[in-house]
């Protein structure tokens, strides 16, 4: 809240380089701006192709880190923007429906936070990606099915054992609408194991996965490969 309101009471700085004029520098903002495919290494088992905007690492980090944990909302607009080149470019161009899936913080979490940072994310690149001619929504199917411990800390190993069917969906008005494909979006990749819990939750739930979406994935990976001139990704490629 005090973030926020200082966003609007002083001048703004990037929450990524500290340079005075907006809440993000066009600088910063063109590095959240490289999708690509990142998926972790090795992948979970479950886990779709898996892209990102950008590295986790460097300004990056700060604006994700700035707008989840330190209030800063200015940067919603942005980083919204973001998610859906990063949306854009796994669909290689191809106007196909999608669902952009958001994985629910814990209630905890949303009430520390004040906010529900990729449940507006989502909304706002599916609303940039209708304008460009995608039909996407967003479907608010997952939620939690019991509690987790805190990730931070555990090999991958004990992140996937951790949030094994931790999270559960619903499909809207009870069955999954055919031919819309669910995107799983998320701030970060590290090992993979939410966003393959997530995808199994859907599958589960009669969704097909397509890929997931995030803004930012950690160092931990082979090389990425590039947005290719490719449909909706095939489930399960990662």
């Amino acid at each position: 809240m005090l973030a926020a309101l200082l966003d609007l009471l002083l001048p703004p700085r990037c929450a990524g380089c500290g340079a005075p004029g907006a809440p993000a520098c066009p600088g910063c903002t063109a590095l959240l701006r490289a999708p690509a495919l990142r998926p972790p290494e090795p992948a979970p088992p479950g886990l779709p192709e898996c892209w990102s905007a950008a590295r986790y690492a460097g300004p990056a980090r700060r604006m994700i880190l700035a707008y989840k944990e330190r209030g800063r909302t200015a940067l919603a607009p942005v980083l919204a923007g973001c998610l859906a080149e990063v949306v854009a470019a796994a669909l290689g161009g191809r106007p196909a429906p999608v669902a952009l899936v958001p994985v629910p913080s814990a209630r905890a979490a949303v009430r520390r936070r004040g906010h529900d940072p990729m449940g507006v994310l989502a909304t706002r690149a599916a609303a940039l990606l209708r304008e460009r001619g995608v039909p996407a929504v967003v479907v608010r199917a997952l939620r939690p099915a019991r509690r987790v411990a805190d990730q931070a800390g555990l090999t991958a190993a004990e992140r996937a054992a951790n949030l094994a069917g931790a999270l559960e969906a619903r499909a809207p008005r009870g069955r999954w609408p055919a031919g819309l494909s669910a995107v799983p979006v998320d701030d970060i990749v590290t090992t993979g194991a939410t966003l393959a819990e997530a995808s199994r939750a859907l599958r589960a739930a009669g969704a097909r996965v397509a890929f997931a979406a995030t803004l930012a994935a950690t160092s931990r990976r082979r090389p990425a490969r590039h947005a290719r001139p490719a449909a909706v990704a095939r489930e399960g490629d990662a």
